[in-house]
């Protein structure tokens, strides 16, 4: 740790051609700690402040970066001062144009960060700006090497999941997108953009209630499972609220629960049907998503003050203190009814015999040949008839 030089300051710095703008908050010696990592998804509006010092306490003590493309400097008084959780410092880098990405002075203080915060604003714009360029790899590098925690807000949730609504023909309705799933606004995007692995196989969404944004999350998965062949899953908040995932994958929900309906929701295609696929899928169709009313399995999560609701993102099974939902899509209306826990009854790829006569066919969830990727389901079809669901663990 290096020896602290107890200089505060708040102040404005533009960048070379105004390509960026800084707010500083803090002291300007830089503070070397080792980061406890974890990520925090927040569904926009006023951030939640429980939520906010759980991720500012992942930064332990040192240096927190905000980084945006609108806006000014609203996030450093607030995590500096306001929430009583000590940092060395919070700063504020806005993005005026892409070029910003190439700044070395930004890549510096990606480089000390021990945490990132990403503002609300336009995804599109993040993306643009960011992906493919320095940004997006420094920022990676930070995760994984540094154990930085990353977190973000609307837009700068938005971005966190391994498939990500891009937005980049302009937003889309639920009632758009169930009605033609392969509307052009419906861009559920895949390019390696924010590596976190916990995250790989989920597309998250954000002011779920604010307008309801529950039929185009699903429609985006739909799109994950058709378009790419992956087993979808989703993560969701209400405005208010927030989910943060430590180190461990341990997903803790914050809110304002019961004064408040803060929620969020944890989707996944619902792995006890062989072949869950959409029925109806095609352009300028409905979409139907039904499998006898079960396509989807949902855990609904109240956020409390406390983070006492839990969600295990290790096994997307294990959780306390919110209750199962059973969604499914007939003819473009998507329906909610109480559900069970899931239960997959997989069965590990180590006890199956491949040489086996008994074995017909193997495929993947979309009936294709199986690829043995990395925790992906696939199913095994056996001469007297059955089908058994296998995970696979190798890559």
């Amino acid at each position: 740790m290096k020896l602290l030089l107890l200089v505060f300051m708040g102040c404005a710095i533009h960048g070379f051609s105004q390509n960026y703008t800084s707010y500083f908050t803090g002291n300007s010696t830089d503070l070397e700690v080792a980061s406890n990592g974890g990520i925090c998804l927040m569904g926009g509006s006023t951030e939640d402040d429980n939520g906010m010092r759980w991720f500012l306490e992942r930064a332990n003590g040192g240096d927190v970066l905000v980084i945006r493309t609108s806006g000014s400097d609203g996030y450093n008084d607030y995590l500096f001062n306001q929430l009583g959780v000590s940092v060395n410092s919070v700063e504020t880098i806005v993005f005026n144009n892409p070029s910003a990405a190439n700044e070395f002075y930004i890549h510096q203080k990606i480089n000390k960060a021990e945490a990132i915060w990403i503002a609300g604003g336009d995804q599109w714009n993040y993306i643009s700006y960011w992906r493919d360029t320095p940004i997006d790899s420094l920022i990676n590098n930070g995760i994984q090497n540094r154990n930085m925690a990353i977190g973000g807000t609307s837009a700068g949730m938005a971005i966190l999941g391994g498939f990500y609504f891009s937005a980049e023909n302009g937003t889309v309705t639920s009632a758009t997108a169930l009605s033609n799933p392969f509307d052009g606004d419906v861009t559920v995007d895949h390019t390696p953009f924010i590596n976190l692995p916990i995250l790989g196989d989920v597309v998250t969404d954000t002011h779920y209630d604010d307008p309801n944004r529950k039929g185009r999350h699903v429609v985006f998965m739909s799109r994950m499972l058709n378009d790419h062949g992956v087993v979808a899953k989703g993560i969701a908040c209400d405005e208010y609220t927030a989910v943060c995932i430590d180190e461990n994958g341990m997903a803790y929900v914050y809110g304002e629960h019961p004064d408040y309906d803060d929620y969020a929701y944890f989707l996944q295609v619902n792995c006890e049907y062989p072949f869950n696929v959409p029925e109806t899928i095609q352009a300028n169709e409905p979409l139907t998503w039904n499998m006898n009313g079960e396509a989807l399995k949902v855990y609904f999560a109240p956020g409390t003050t406390d983070g006492s609701v839990q969600f295990d993102l290790n096994n997307w099974k294990e959780a306390t203190g919110g209750s199962w939902q059973h969604w499914y899509v007939t003819n473009g209306t998507l329906i909610e009814h109480n559900g069970t826990q899931i239960d997959c009854g997989v069965e590990g790829i180590e006890s199956l015999d491949l040489e086996s006569n008994q074995i017909i066919g193997i495929s993947d969830v979309l009936g294709r040949p199986a690829q043995f990727k990395k925790n992906e389901f696939f199913f095994v079809r056996y001469a007297n008839g059955s089908v058994v669901k296998y995970m696979s663990t190798a890559y």
